[in-house]
This record gives structure tokens, sequence and C-alpha cells, in this order.
């Protein structure tokens, strides 16, 4: 028995005894499925019809000779290894034969074992030929998928380096949309945020949402699915049926929302829509959540500066105040005042310096210059305390200045 008897067999031959003989007493014997047809018209239909994996062609064939089969062949696309037979004396014929793209040959009468021979031989290289191809479109597909996850991470690493160097926050929002899109080839999307898990969502950011709802833009907006992740807390992909229960299938038919948190609890949700295709799948999933996180950064990082500037503001109004009442012999409650100011000061500062000193990166150069007169306005700032505190002492006792 032959190696390979699943390889489809194509005999052309106009002579029915030798026809009969190669197709059923040969081929068909040794396990290969085989077909024989008379002339070069019908070879032609049984090629498109059954499409074969190899034709033994005689070159003598009545009307149409098989030469003419197999430039007909070549003008039609069809790439289907050929063994070409004929008698001696045609020898010339071969070697056309050859130059047309023939594979092999056979002398008639050819034996069974030459038969055989031959097309194990040229099945042989049919199988190292599909077995190039398989490994050639294997590492087609590898290498389209690692430039994907290239792409993937230098789109995430700019989105990190955006968090560290944009301060607008509606910019970085509409980057974070941009890059959550390209990522995952949606063609649309919308950014919720919070300022308090008792507060309803307003719509922060949004890419390519139809007017009616783009208006809607830092105003509460309710798209009728992200609720449920908030409640859950965990990522929603929906699509087809499921997705048709809410409002916003009209957008789309595939969704993926991912939630945004801080400290384990849901400030914001990132959602993203297919109008058209497959559903999102887990690694569309976990690129998203790694874009949450970024979001997610972003608003800490905005909180922070905040409190450290509400908190500046608040010390700085205190000390102007108490620095415009001062009378010569104050009572204990503006002692205490002073007292007061000189730890919240001395602690803010400290703070302020392990700030500037964290690790992980999240700080650009620009915010940890802001940092650095924050800290030098509170080293001030501390300064003026001092002074109100031993200036023209009043009734309560000295205190030792604070350690600068």
């Amino acid at each position: 028995m032959v190696n390979n008897p699943k390889e489809r067999i194509l005999v052309v031959e106009s002579d029915p005894f030798q026809r009969d003989q190669i197709s059923h007493h040969i081929l068909e014997a040794n396990g290969y499925p085989t077909q024989a047809v008379a002339d070069v018209d019908s070879a032609i239909t049984r090629v498109l019809q059954w499409a074969p994996d190899l034709m033994i062609i005689n070159l003598n064939l009545s009307v149409l000779s098989g030469k003419d089969l197999i430039v007909a062949l070549k003008a039609q696309g069809v790439e289907i290894p050929l063994v070409v037979m004929a008698a001696k004396g045609l020898e010339n014929d071969v070697i056309q034969a050859f130059r047309l793209g023939a594979a092999d040959y056979l002398m008639i009468p050819a034996r069974e074992a030459e038969i055989i021979s031959v097309v194990e031989r040229v099945t042989r290289q049919i199988s190292e030929r599909r077995e190039r191809e398989r490994l050639s479109e294997e590492l087609y597909q590898t290498n389209r998928q690692l430039q994907a996850r290239i792409a993937e991470q230098n789109t995430l690493f700019a989105v990190g380096k955006a968090v560290t160097s944009i301060t607008d926050q509606s910019l970085l929002f509409e980057k974070i949309l941009e890059s959550a899109a390209r990522l995952t080839r949606a063609d649309l999307g919308w950014l919720l945020l919070r300022e308090d898990v008792k507060q309803p969502f307003y719509l922060a950011a949004q890419r390519a949402l139809p007017a009616s709802l783009a208006q809607y833009i830092n105003q509460p907006w309710d798209d009728g699915v992200s609720s449920l992740v908030a409640m859950s807390g965990e990522a929603l992909s929906i699509h087809g049926e499921a997705l048709r229960r809410f409002k916003i299938s009209s957008l789309g038919e595939a969704a993926q929302i991912v939630p945004v948190k801080v400290q384990k609890q849901v400030i914001g949700l990132l959602c993203v829509m297919r109008k058209k295709g497959q559903a999102f799948g887990e690694t569309e999933k976990n690129l998203l959540d790694a874009l949450s996180d970024y979001a997610s950064i972003s608003l800490v990082n905005a909180r922070l500066f905040r409190a450290v500037e509400q908190r500046a503001q608040s010390l700085q109004a205190q000390v102007e105040q108490a620095q415009s009442g001062r009378q010569p012999g104050s009572d204990e409650q503006t002692f205490r005042l002073r007292e007061d100011l000189a730890i919240w000061c001395e602690t803010s500062r400290v703070a302020l310096e392990r700030l500037a000193k964290a690790p992980g990166g999240f700080l650009s150069e620009a915010q940890k210059k802001e940092m650095v007169i924050l800290r030098n306005q509170f080293h001030q700032l501390g300064e003026m305390i001092d002074v109100l505190r031993f200036s023209r002492s009043d009734s309560a006792p000295a205190v030792k200045p604070l350690k600068k």
C-alpha cells in the first residue's frame, strides 16, 4: 500500500484499455481515489468539478493533444501537478511538456511498478509543498500577531506617557477613547464618570456618538447598561440578542464595558461598541482594563493635586487672618490656632516631600516642579507661622519651633 492514499488522481487517456488499466487496475487497486476521461474537454470539466490533486495525461490524445490540455489548464490558472505519458520517439514532446510545467513523465508502455513509483514521488512532493505552505501561513500569522502585540504595547505606552504629561483631563480622556477604539477595532465609544458613588454618571468624553447623544457631554447620562457594570464591578461583553434589550443597541451589535475603579469603588465606565462584526473577546477586555487603569491613575492624580492646592489655600487664608487680627497679649484661643496651623503646615510639607520622592514614575517633570513650588510655599508658610508664634510673646508659654 502507498504511504498517502488520499491524493485524488485524474487520468486523461483516449485509449479505453489503457485508461481502464491505469485507473482501475493500478491506481485504485493501490488505494488512490481515481477518475478517468478520454479527451481534453472532459478533462477540463472534471478538473473544475472534482479538483484532483494529480493528473496523468497522455500527450497523444485524439482531437486535441495532451500538450493542448496543459496549455488550457495554465490559461485558466489551474495549478495541478502533472505526469505526462508518451510513447518512445516522442521525447521532444515530453521536454516541451516539462517546459509547460509537467512534474514527471512515463514512457509507454509503463509497468505498474513504474507508475506507482512516479505517483508516489509526485504525491510526496505535493505533501511537502503543502507542508511548506502550511508553515509559511503559520509564520505569516505569527508575524501578524507579533506586529499587533507590538502595536498594542506602543499604544499603551503612549497613553501612559500622556497620563504624566497631559494636564488637561478632557484631552487625556479623548486620547484614552481614541486608543480604546483602535486597540479593540471599535467604531464608537464613551467614558462615564462620577465624583462620588452616590452621584449619577456624567458623559466625560465620547467618540463618534450621534449628535443627539454627544450633546450630553459633561452632563448626566445613562446608557442603560453601564449601571449593571457599576453595580457588579466586573467587565461586561454583550452582543446580539442580549444587547437588543438595551437602548444602546441602536448604536451597534456588540459592546464591551469595563469599570474604572479608585480604591475598589467604581467611579467611571469605559465603553466601546462595534456597529457590525463579532463580539469583543478576552484580548480586547484586557486591553480596555489597562486603559481603565490609566484613567484611574489620572483621576487620582487630579484629586491629589486639587486637595494639595485647597489645603495650601486654606492654610494661607488662616495665616493671613491671624496676622491681620493679632493684638499684644492675645488670648489662649489665638495661641492654639497658631499652634494648630504650625502642625498642619508641617504635616502637609512632610506629605509633599514623600509624594515628590514616591516611586512609580506617575509624575511628569512639570508636575514634579509644581510639587517643589508647593513644598517651598509650605516652608515659607511655616516661617510666617513661627514669626507669629515668637514675635512679642503673649500669655501662652513659648514653644520650640518645628524642625524644617
